[in-house]
């Protein structure tokens, strides 16, 4: 028999008498809830038609600020504004992006006419 069984085999059942404790320990889930800051700061700084994304990265702020509070339920009316919010400046500044360069490639073979039949002399009648 090998030496650890041996002494496995003698010591026999554990000595103590008293029951076994075990501790139960709660984690309290918090509700993610995201509050859209860099999909804000990101519409601030280049989408920001009509002010919107500077209204969202407002809003973003407030529910960040309501979550480290504890509101939880503030926290996500204020995140669901933002995304709202977000989700119109990112429309929007596309569309404006998009009608810019449309318009751009439509006049400016126009405007390229425009400015060589100004720079050509006029041979006309003194």
């Amino acid at each position: 028999m090998i030496k650890e069984e041996h002494e496995v085999a003698f010591l026999g059942a554990p000595q103590n008498s008293r029951p076994v404790m075990s501790t139960v320990v709660n984690i309290q889930n918090e509700t993610a809830v995201p509050d859209h800051i860099v999909w804000s700061l990101f519409n601030a700084l280049f989408f920001n038609t009509c002010c919107l994304g500077f209204v969202a990265f407002a809003y973003s702020v407030k529910s960040r600020d309501r979550k480290m509070v504890g509101d939880v339920i503030g926290a996500q009316s204020y995140a669901s504004t933002a995304k709202c919010l977000n989700i119109w400046a990112l429309v929007l500044g596309l569309l404006v992006s998009i009608g810019f360069i449309v318009l751009l490639v439509f006049l400016m073979p126009i405007i390229i006419a425009l400015i060589e039949k100004a720079q050509t002399p006029e041979v006309g009648n003194y």
